[in-house]
């Protein structure tokens, strides 16, 4: 058999829940402290140097702050993270990689990474990233400035923002914040299932319930507090309305400061290295696939890259959702959840869905929280030998869509990864045609966005025939949003009014 199977030898993480201004954690140290102890996690101490100098591939999962075109953190921007990482654990790496933007990215470094394992164009590959959004906020509010632009020369393959995710007219149109258009779509997907504004706010309690207690026995979780579905379900001073149907708790928290790292080999390299077997968990199959612009998509209840990037992982692996032990669903907002249970066909109640407790929850760690998803995942596989997890990572808005499905088990061998087929199924498909010039249309999805809980627009997908548009409420027209949300205002019609700019809704 080949030797160059790949193999994942080492997870670690870290999280600071409390820090005083002396000691802001930063996103690089944060970063350090979880490749430490993945380094440790290979054996001890005894071998973590030798592996931290066997490392010949470092990838850092680029920071929130610096995932938006033309803006930068408060506290500047690091030159070069992976090799500042390296240079603080005694790695000298040939390559070094920062990340594409969106959540995706560790499952789909981690396929990456084993593709090139496997081909021999890598031995060590090391993958990090890490989130110090709780520091930052915590320093602008008390007026302090923090140095977070550390600098070192060497090669660095910057991989940029990656393809757009929102186009003009959606941007017009009230797209942007994504809790405005995940709103929309657990609104698209009630509807679908015929349930009332009330019926679905219990359910996403219920749904997000079971996370809270998760996330409050896990040891790297930021709010490891137990949220009932009632607190779930009500609004009120700590759980205030964000963004139409969500309140709060409903929504990633990011004010977080966590950092987790991965380590990854082949068999005989892990041998070499003297890292136990018990410590080896293997990719068995996985997946990528990108959907179209939001606007575009035939359905907006469910999620066609979902539903292909998870069939063809379990089709890599040899598997069927059966067979799947171990769940790790990317949890930003609810219907993130539900919409890979029915793309899985599984019920949302009968299953433990996280292995971290969400992003509400175990917190939001912007592009890296699947990195923890993934690391927590090989943990529960190492107590549970022989049994299989799917990760299923998430990025943009149901926009990038990345599964792995692991265990301790040995593959026969290993089958590098394509998703070729898989998004080939999503783009074979006609986008729905947009309306030029539309005067009526009925609400297909909608949110509401709210400003320290005042509502601020609505904004609504509507449908005038087969044709799709976008249409919104002026900022801060309360008495039109208040019109609109008087009663129930999915499959209504309504007048709207097309200006040089965007479509208004006439309420």
């Amino acid at each position: 058999m080949s030797q160059r199977i790949p193999v994942l030898v080492g997870v670690g993480q870290h999280v600071v829940r409390k820090a005083d201004p002396a000691s802001r954690p930063s996103p690089l140290g944060l970063a350090v402290e979880a490749c430490k102890a993945a380094l440790t996690d290979c054996g001890g101490a005894a071998i973590a140097n030798s592996v931290a100098k066997a490392i010949d591939t470092v990838a850092f999962v680029r920071l929130n702050s610096d995932s938006i075109n033309g803006r930068s953190g408060p506290f500047g921007v690091y030159g070069n993270l992976p090799r500042l990482v390296s240079a603080q654990i005694g790695a000298d790496p040939a390559n070094a990689i920062l990340s594409v933007v969106g959540g995706q990215s560790p499952q789909q470094l981690v396929s990456e990474m084993c593709n090139k394992i496997a081909a021999g164009d890598s031995d060590v590959a090391l993958l990090t990233g890490s989130e110090a959004i709780g520091a930052m906020k915590a320093a602008l509010r008390a007026g302090e400035t923090l140095r977070w632009d550390d600098n070192i020369e060497g090669q660095l393959e910057d991989r940029g923002m990656g393809p757009q995710l929102i186009a003009a007219d959606e941007m017009a149109g009230g797209m942007g914040f994504p809790p405005q258009v995940y709103g929309a779509f657990e609104h698209a997907w009630r509807g679908k299932h015929g349930m009332t504004q009330a019926q679905h706010m219990a359910h996403m309690a219920r749904l997000f319930a079971p996370f809270s207690k998760v996330a409050s026995e896990h040891p790297y979780a930021q709010f490891p507090v137990v949220r009932s579905e009632e607190f779930l379900s009500t609004p009120g001073k700590e759980n205030y309305p964000v963004a139409d149907p969500y309140l709060k708790w409903h929504v990633a928290q990011d004010a977080v400061n966590q950092g987790a790292a991965l380590l990854l080999t082949h068999e005989e390299r892990a041998r070499e290295l003297g890292i136990p077997q018990e410590q080896w968990v293997y990719l068995h199959g996985a997946a990528d696939v990108q959907d179209k612009l939001v606007s575009r998509r035939p359905a907006l209840h469910a999620s066609a890259a979902m539903a292909s990037a998870t069939d063809a992982a379990l089709q890599a692996s040899a598997s069927t959702i059966g067979d799947i032990d171990h769940l790790e669903l990317y949890s930003c907002f609810p219907c993130a959840v539900q919409y890979a249970c029915d793309a899985l066909g599984i019920n949302t109640e009968n299953r433990q869905l996280t292995q971290t407790g969400g992003l509400p929850f175990f917190g939001g760690a912007g592009n890296n929280y699947s990195m923890h998803g993934i690391a927590s995942m090989v943990e529960t596989l190492r107590a549970d030998p022989g049994s299989r997890g799917l990760v299923l990572a998430n990025g943009g808005f149901l926009s990038k869509e990345a599964v792995g499905i692991y265990s301790t088990a040995r593959p026969d061998s290993f089958t590098p990864v394509d998703s070729t087929a898989a998004q080939q199924t999503v783009d074979e498909v006609a986008d729905v045609e947009q309306a030029s010039a539309p005067t009526r249309g009925n609400i297909e999805a909608y949110s509401v966005l709210y400003d320290r809980g005042a509502p601020l627009f609505a904004y609504a997908f509507m449908r005038e025939g087969d044709k799709r548009f976008l249409a919104r409420t002026n900022t801060k027209d309360t008495a039109a949003v208040e019109r609109l949300m008087a009663g129930d205002p999915l499959g209504e019609e309504f007048g709207v009014e097309v200006g040089p700019k965007r479509v208004t809704l006439a309420v």
